[in-house]
C-alpha cells in the first residue's frame, strides 16, 4: 500500500478526465489533497462532487480543476458563491443512469474504503449512492484505505485487484456536529411526528429539521428506516428499540441507507453490522424499489414554498441546495399506501417568510406532486385541496407577521387562479 507522499496521481490522471469520490463524510481527503496539489500536471480535469464537508476545495483551484456538483450545500456553498461551481439539476435517481450513459462519464474513481476482511474485500464504508454505478464504469479505481472507515454490509465488495491503486488514508474522519435544533425546530418536530403512526417506514434528509423530528418519535414503536443518508438521529431510535424494521414490507428488519453521516458511535455501530445495509442509488431512491414499500413517509425540507404548493430546496440568493431525492421519495410516499409527503420548513429565515406568495427561486417540486406542509404553526395537507383551498391552508401556518401580507397578495395578485 502506498504512502500518499509517493503518489503521482499523473501515472493514472490522464488530461481531460472527469473524476468522482464520495460525499460528506466519505471523502477521500488523503487523495482529494493530493489531486489539488498536482493539479497542474493534470491538464485540465473536471470533478463530480456531492455534499462536501472538508472544504478542501477553495475557489482558487478552479484554475486547473472543473467543478462539477448536484447541489451547493456544505462546503459547496462558498464554491457557489464565487461563481466557480456548475450545478447539474438532476433528480438523485437519475444519476446512475447518467454515470452509466456517459452523460456523467467518470475517469477516474476516488473512494474511502475500510481495510479488507477476512476473504480480503474492501468496503465501500461509509457511502454506496451513486459511487456503485461508478464502480462499474470508471476505467481507474483508486482506494484510501482507513482503519476507522466501517466494515459495511450491501455491496459491491472489491478486491485488491480492482485498485490501480491503494493508498494509505493520513487524514482524520469527521465526526460532524449535531444540528442545533431550537424551540422552531422543536415545535415542527413535534407536529411531523403526529403524523407518523406506529409501523410507518421513514426516510428523512439531512439537517436539524430532520434530527428534530427524529427527536420526537422517542414514544413510536416498530418503525422501519429507508433513506438515502442514515444520521445520528436515526442510531439514537435504532439502539432505543423505536425503529426495529419488523413491520417493513421490504427488507424486513433491516435499515436502508446510501450513506451515513455521523460520528464515531455510528461507525461503530454500522462495522460489520448486517441490520444495517448501504445501498446504491438505484436501490435507495428507484421507483421500482419505492413502490414496493407500503407505509412510507418521506419528510423533507425546503427553502420557501408558494401558496400553491410549489416547493424550492435550491436557490436562496446563491445555489444553497439540489434537486437531490426529494421528488423521488415524495413521489414515492404520495403513492405509497398510508404513505405521507412531508415538506417541513421554518415558517420565518431571518426577517424573510418561507411561505411565500410566488417562489423566487426554483420549482423543485411542482404543485402538481401535492405534499402535507409543515411548519411550527401547524400542518396543511394540500392532497386533494383546489388552489384556493391551498391558499388557505398555507396562511394559516405562516408566520402570523406575514399572513395579511400573504392574504393581500392573493386578492391583489389573483395567484390562486
Amino acid at each position: 500500500m502506498l504512502k500518499t507522499q509517493d503518489l503521482d496521481l499523473s501515472r493514472v490522471i490522464r488530461p481531460g478526465d472527469r473524476l468522482m469520490w464520495g460525499q460528506s463524510v466519505a471523502e477521500p481527503r488523503s487523495l482529494i489533497a493530493k489531486v489539488i496539489e498536482q493539479r497542474a500536471r493534470f491538464g485540465g480535469i473536471r470533478v463530480f462532487l456531492g455534499i462536501g464537508s472538508g472544504g478542501q476545495l477553495g475557489p482558487e483551484h478552479a484554475d486547473s480543476i472543473g467543478l462539477l456538483s448536484y447541489c451547493g450545500s456544505g462546503t459547496n456553498r462558498r464554491l457557489a458563491k464565487a461563481g466557480v461551481l456548475d450545478i447539474l439539476p438532476a433528480h438523485y435517481s437519475q444519476l446512475p443512469k447518467l454515470i452509466r450513459g456517459g452523460g456523467l462519464r467518470t475517469d477516474v474513481l476516488m473512494l474511502q474504503v475500510s481495510p479488507p476482511d477476512v476473504h480480503g474485500r474492501y468496503s465501500l464504508g461509509q457511502a454506496r449512492e451513486y459511487l456503485v454505478a461508478a464502480v462499474s464504469t470508471a476505467r481507474v479505481i483508486i482506494g484510501e484505505v482507513h482503519p476507522d472507515v466501517p466494515w459495511t454490509f450491501g455491496g459491491p465488495y472489491l478486491t485488491a485487484g480492482d485498485f490501480a491503486l491503494l493508498v494509505e488514508s493520513e487524514s482524520d474522519l469527521p465526526d460532524l456536529p449535531a444540528a442545533e435544533i431550537g424551540p422552531i425546530e422543536q415545535a415542527i418536530g413535534r407536529n411531523v411526528a403526529s403524523l407518523v403512526t406506529d409501523g410507518a417506514t421513514l426516510q428523512t434528509g439531512i439537517g436539524a429539521i430532520p434530527d428534530a423530528v427524529l427527536g420526537q418519535l422517542a414514544g413510536h414503536r416498530e418503525l422501519g428506516l429507508h433513506s438515502g443518508s442514515i444520521g445520528n438521529g436515526a442510531l439514537r431510535l435504532i439502539e432505543a428499540g423505536v425503529i426495529t424494521n419488523t413491520r417493513k414490507s421490504v427488507d424486513r428488519g433491516i435499515s436502508i441507507g446510501g450513506i451515513i453521516i455521523g460520528g464515531a458511535a455510528l461507525r461503530r455501530f454500522a462495522h460489520c453490522n448486517p441490520v444495517l445495509q448501504l445501498h446504491g442509488t438505484d436501490y435507495t431512491h428507484g421507483r421500482d424499489g419505492l413502490r414496493r414499500i407500503e407505509g412510507l413517509v418521506a419528510i423533507n425540507s425546503a427553502l420557501e414554498v408558494d401558496l400553491t404548493g410549489q416547493v424550492n430546496s435550491e436557490t436562496a440568493g446563491t445555489y444553497v441546495g439540489g434537486v437531490g431525492g426529494i421528488n423521488d421519495f415524495l413521489r414515492a410516499a404520495g403513492a405509497s399506501p398510508r404513505g405521507l409527503p412531508i415538506v417541513a420548513l421554518p415558517s420565518m429565515a431571518g426577517t424573510l417568510g418561507r411561505i411565500v406568495p410566488r417562489l423566487n427561486g426554483p420549482v423543485t417540486v411542482a404543485r402538481s406532486d401535492p405534499c402535507i406542509i409543515v411548519t411550527e404553526y401547524g400542518i396543511a395537507d394540500l392532497r386533494g385541496a383546489s388552489l384556493a383551498e391551498r391558499a388557505a391552508r398555507m396562511i394559516a401556518i405562516a408566520h402570523p407577521d406575514q399572513r395579511e401580507t400573504l392574504a393581500r397578495a392573493v386578492r391583489e395578485k389573483d395567484l390562486v387562479s
